[in-house]
């Protein structure tokens, strides 16, 4: 009777009957249209920064300073050796207390103890992980969605059935009214069908009024309007494995992989670090010292060389860092243990739950076909006088609440399968 219904109503107006608006459709609308979803190029941005900023360890580093100082002494001549200098006429004035240098150092890593290679892991890993958790947060969304989705499929059935009833009430008005103009029937038989065809009129507002916020906020979520009046209706599938693939385990395994780039850091901090050098600069005094001691004049001056540095300081603490990450990575065994346990009790409920929607549908038909036979019957013997109009509505209110129940069991299935397609992400 639905269907005729609807296909009478679509004849009427002349409308064709447009494509709907999917599911996956409106999943990748919401995930696109989504604000966290920016958070991609900003982590990429953020994970190529860190990644140069460790490569650039290897780059030259070049440092340009200055100083001026006046010391309170400064290296000067034996008196006797002086006095010989004097005498044969050469005047040793000594080191100047002040002093002046402008420098320019260069450096360059020769080994680092494994460093930059741990600091680029760690800003993989890093990077990893955040897209991990992100990708969580959007797959939550996706629960929204389908709410949202199922909730209008619901409301379209449930504006469906009170439309049929519109229909067999305003069919029953007319005939009641008839009755009473031929004296078969009362005023009250009339007046008691068009007080239950107004309460469904009002029912059928509320209904459409709650359909019309559901597809306002699902228009929010995916950006755009819906480009059809309804929605299309999921296809009915089966879940055969029950393997979870679900982005809170690749979360996991990235943090993990995190845990293990910083024990990597860890272990280089302890190593020694080796780097070659060269400082030249013009001042004064210069590295000749008898020069600087017989002449103020500025020099140029320069020194090569390889410097070896080792932070034996990091062996105190390298234990409890370890064990600190070790502490952590036993956390996030937990935490995925706690989450596969939650997962299965999941499934387990929503496999009872479609199993009782399931055998629910196969005895709606049956109460649907009953129900219509038994409100038939009814006006038959209102006709022939044998019932009122009050046995007549309670027979009509039985059939409508029929195929409400079974059109609203088989969304609930429909829901409850991709709910269960969520659990496990497939």
């Amino acid at each position: 009777m639905r269907r005729y219904l609807l296909l009478t109503i679509l004849a009427i107006v002349g409308v064709g009957v447009v494509s709907a608006q999917s599911l996956d459709e409106c999943r990748r609308l919401a995930r696109e249209h989504y604000p966290e979803i920016r958070q991609y190029d900003l982590i990429s941005q953020t994970e190529q920064y860190n990644l140069s900023n460790a490569a650039r360890a290897w780059i030259p580093q070049v440092a340009l300073s200055g100083q001026a100082t006046y010391q309170s002494a400064t290296p000067t001549y034996p008196e006797a050796f002086s006095s010989i200098m004097q005498a044969n006429g050469i005047e040793m004035t000594g080191i100047r207390k002040d002093q002046y240098k402008v420098a320019l150092n260069v450096s360059q890593n020769i080994w680092d103890g494994g460093m930059s290679s741990a600091n680029r892991a760690i800003a993989e890993a890093e990077a990893a992980e955040q897209r991990s958790r992100l990708e969580v947060s959007l797959y939550d969304l996706q629960s929204r969605i389908d709410n949202l989705y199922f909730g209008i499929l619901l409301l379209d059935e449930r504006m469906a059935q009170t439309e049929a009833l519109v229909a067999v009430l305003e069919s029953n008005l007319a005939r009641m009214r008839t009755y009473y103009n031929n004296g078969v029937a009362i005023a009250a038989d009339v007046d008691a069908v068009e007080a239950e065809l107004l309460t469904a009129r009002q029912t059928l507002g509320q209904v459409e009024s709650s359909r019309a916020s559901y597809r306002r906020m699902l228009e929010v979520f995916i950006g755009q309007e819906l480009t059809c009046e309804n929605l299309e209706r999921p296809a009915m599938c089966e879940v055969a494995s029950r393997t979870s693939a679900r982005p809170e385990l690749a979360m996991f395994e990235a943090e993990e992989g995190k845990l293990e780039a910083q024990r990597r850091a860890v272990n280089t901090s302890v190593m020694p670090r080796f780097t070659a050098f060269a400082e030249g600069y013009y001042g004064y005094p210069g590295m000749d010292m008898f020069k600087s001691m017989v002449s103020s004049e500025w020099s140029l001056n320069a020194i090569v060389g390889v410097r070896m540095s080792w932070n034996i300081g990091a062996f105190y603490t390298k234990k409890n860092n370890l064990d600190k990450l070790n502490a952590a990575k036993q956390q996030i065994a937990v935490q995925r243990d706690v989450f596969l346990f939650n997962t299965e009790m999941q499934t387990t409920q929503q496999d009872g739950e479609i199993a009782r929607l399931r055998k629910a549908i196969e005895d709606d038909d049956r109460i649907v076909e009953l129900r219509r036979r038994v409100r038939m019957a009814a006006e038959a013997q209102l006709e022939n006088g044998v019932i009122d109009a009050t046995d007549l509505l309670r027979k009509i209110t039985d059939e409508t609440n029929a195929a409400l129940a079974r059109s609203t069991h088989e969304i609930e299935l429909l829901q409850t399968i991709y709910r269960l397609k969520t659990t496990l992400n497939q």
